[in-house]
């Protein structure tokens, strides 16, 4: 089976290999903190025809707005993968990213977005 063909959150393993997933692209052309917010643009959905089975799996996971993190630990792949693609996205217009944090932001707001974060990742 690989990923292409595996349900989101499956608990099979994938037999492709990560770099063909990107490929072999090991940088995002867009810089992603793990604890970025992604969120898929309405355009995403009617444009869905676009995109490979994992892009589309990502799409439909962003309408929860996830971390990269979490993308990353539901899809089941590594998270420099996940990094990539999530650019990828973002580039061709079909997901964004919310700010997370400012340079002035507060203790508490960096603790809430760590809570936020681990919180998703719990769920999975």
């Amino acid at each position: 089976m690989d990923i292409d063909n595996q349900r989101v959150g499956s608990a099979e393993p994938s037999l492709v290999r990560p770099y063909s997933l990107t490929a072999g692209r090991t940088r995002p052309t867009v810089e992603l903190a793990l604890e970025a917010l992604v969120a898929a643009q309405a355009v995403a959905f009617e444009r869905q025809f676009e995109l490979t089975n994992i892009e589309t799996s990502i799409v439909e996971l962003c309408r929860e707005s996830p971390s990269v993190a979490e993308l990353a630990a539901r899809l089941g792949i590594p998270i420099g993968v996940a990094r990539v693609l999530v650019a990828d996205l973002i580039e061709a217009g079909h997901v964004r990213v919310s700010a997370t944090l400012k340079d002035d932001s507060s203790d508490d707001e960096r603790r809430e977005l760590i809570e936020r974060v681990l919180s998703g990742l719990r769920r999975i």
